[in-house]
């Protein structure tokens, strides 16, 4: 049996309320079994959300909580020679798994997609065109914005770093020194659940205040306390 081309890892934790509304995308994803695994990584949920996945036929995996250890959980049993790293409440473009699986025959070793924030307002549109700027001129990309990469790289590399928050600009850096990450269009679609939850400028500089302060070293372990 061929290998697929393309995994794609989603770590979850309590989000069975979402997983429902998310499931038919989530079908769609899984229906090239022989070029696309799925792989999601329940990290110890207790609402019964890695029974309802299990139950529904999609394989799911354990893993200690913590975004960069269920991430590197997934990618340690995927077999695919591109891995894509998909948060929960994220909704990919109907093109980006036939661009992935392209990609994946290329000699591209990473990326991300462009990014649109969902939410009711102009300041939603706003925050997506902010973040896909700051990531086409910083070179780093963040976890809700679908970060792919090479399989072996990745591997090669050590996977996310075992950070409590920032696990996904911590593993741009190390990618960027290998190459400019490669962007995919047409956008994914995140949720904006963050920002309406908190509010929408509380969230923005909440995030500002938090990249400032990893950047002149303050512990992720402190900025996830912060983030909390």
């Amino acid at each position: 049996m061929l290998s697929p081309q393309l995994s794609i890892v989603i770590p979850v934790r309590n989000e069975i309320v979402l997983l429902g509304e998310m499931l038919e995308h989530y079908r769609d994803l899984a229906s090239c079994p022989a070029q696309v695994e799925l792989l999601f990584v329940d990290g110890e949920s207790r609402d019964g959300s890695h029974e309802y996945l299990q139950d529904r036929g999609f394989r799911v995996l354990s893993s200690t909580p913590g975004r960069a250890r269920q991430m590197n959980a997934g990618a340690a049993a995927a077999k695919g020679k591109m891995l894509l790293f998909l948060h929960a409440d994220t909704v990919l473009p109907e093109t980006a798994v036939p661009a992935l699986l392209n990609i994946a025959r290329s000699s591209t070793l990473w990326g991300r997609f462009d990014v649109i924030v969902e939410g009711t307002g102009v300041m939603f549109s706003i925050i997506g065109a902010m973040m896909n700027l700051r990531s086409r001129l910083s070179g780093v990309a963040t976890g809700d914005m679908g970060m792919f990469v090479r399989r072996e790289l990745f591997l090669q590399l050590g996977g996310f770093p075992d950070l409590p928050l920032m696990e996904d600009i911590a593993l741009s850096k190390i990618l960027r020194r290998q190459a400019r990450p490669h962007c995919l269009k047409p956008p994914l679609t995140t949720s904006g659940r963050r920002w309406q939850q908190r509010g929408i400028w509380r969230t923005i500089f909440l995030m500002w205040r938090l990249r400032f302060y990893y950047f002149i070293g303050v512990s992720p372990a402190r900025l996830a306390e912060w983030y909390r």
